[in-house]
């Protein structure tokens, strides 16, 4: 019989081939584990703080003076239908809403005329000439700030419309002492159909990351449909400076670069989201994806790391769980599994019902299966242009 020199003293080869594979056999075993550790870590550290989060109540009842800030380009259907949401606010103190036109060719100048007779509150900034080396939304943002009245700036998008007419008032009552950026929710109307259930899906699964890191003192991000912060801290940060030639990022990479673990708040209420109409087609939503995606290659180091190795094991969960099954002991396998589903359920499920995502609950299994495609078919944002134009 072969023998083969060992340690020891030769070996026989069918035994050592034999002690090889037992040995092999385990590595899928060991990496799915290692997998599910590493999400049952970010399901206990950070999305469990949304999900178990409860309201403060809010001791100070100070109104202060607020500037909500609307950029719009060739929206007027869209204003039309969601500014009088913003203007109708039940809000005592004093606010202005800064809607800034630009250049539009469309109806909205002559729209916002005729909104400003009747709301006097509206403030309308006309932009005719186009930025010379600053894509995207940047610019007329960068206008809307420098022109805002007062110190507290909350920022939303002509596509969007506040939940109630608590919006602003909720938003304010985060600002306690020390307190210069504010998260809230940017959620999606529901329509039927899987297309708008991927997308709002999306929403969530962003949301539970962002809003759970800042309140675990790791925030990185915030989204433009509803974000609020100092006047002070946008000049002190020379604005957009940092990444001006990039055409996203006026509100990620803002906050990435602003935000701190004591001078960030989020509010979670129903009152204070704000609703947008999800992309109709898939097409759109890629192409909406792909240019928000694509800041995250300019976020901190600490930040890339973190969201990393959460993306990384969330990708790689499921082919190595097929792997394990059919390489192992099912019954161990599935226990593992088991064990992470029902964590995520719960969590999931918890987190949905703070952000108003209930019905998404019965197929998170399924969204979860989903999102190895989703990152299979976004990888290309790590290396693609962004679009100059941003809207």
């Amino acid at each position: 019989m072969d023998k083969i020199s060992f340690i020891g003293g030769p070996v026989p080869l069918p035994l050592f081939i034999f002690v090889h594979m037992s040995i092999l056999l385990w590595v899928p075993l060991s990496l799915f584990s290692l997998l599910t550790v590493i999400q049952l870590y970010y399901y206990i550290r950070y999305f469990r703080l949304l999900a178990f989060y409860k309201n403060k109540g809010i001791d100070a009842q100070m109104e202060h003076a607020v500037s909500v800030i609307v950029c719009a380009r060739d929206e007027a259907d869209e204003i039309e239908v969601n500014l009088p949401g913003i203007l109708v606010q039940s809000y005592r103190s004093t606010h202005e809403i800064v809607v800034v036109n630009d250049n539009s060719h469309d109806d909205t100048k002559y729209l916002l005329e005729g909104l400003y007779k009747q709301f006097k509150q509206l403030h309308i900034l006309e932009l005719k000439q186009e930025a010379v080396h600053i894509p995207g939304k940047k610019f007329p943002l960068s206008m809307g700030i420098k022109a805002a009245k007062y110190e507290l700036l909350l920022l939303t998008d002509a596509d969007c419309v506040p939940a109630s007419e608590h919006w602003l008032k909720k938003m304010q009552d985060a600002f306690a002492p020390g307190i210069e950026i504010v998260l809230g929710y940017g959620a999606y109307k529901k329509k039927p159909g899987i297309l708008n259930k991927l997308v709002r899906f999306d929403a969530f699964h962003t949301a539970i990351q962002y809003l759970s890191s800042a309140l675990g003192g790791k925030p990185y991000m915030g989204v433009g449909r509803n974000l609020a912060y100092k006047k002070e801290l946008f000049f002190r940060h020379k604005g957009f400076a940092t990444h001006h030639h990039f055409s996203g990022g006026d509100d990620d990479l803002f906050v990435n670069g602003a935000s701190t673990r004591t001078n960030t708040a989020v509010v979670i209420d129903a009152d204070a989201f704000t609703y947008s109409s999800a992309p109709s087609s898939w097409n759109e939503w890629v192409v909406q994806k792909e240019r928000h995606n694509t800041a995250g290659k300019y976020y901190k180091g600490k930040d890339r790391w973190r969201l990393g190795c959460y993306i990384v094991s969330h990708f790689l969960y499921y082919p190595v769980f097929f792997a394990a099954l059919f390489t192992f002991d099912w019954r161990w396998v599935l226990a593992i599994f088991l064990c992470r589903m029902l964590t995520q359920g719960i969590v999931f499920g918890r987190a949905m019902k703070k952000l108003g995502e209930s019905d998404l609950l019965p197929f998170y299994w399924i969204w979860d299966f989903w999102m190895f495609f989703y990152y299979f078919i976004f990888v290309s944002s790590l290396w693609k242009k962004p679009k100059a134009q941003w809207n």
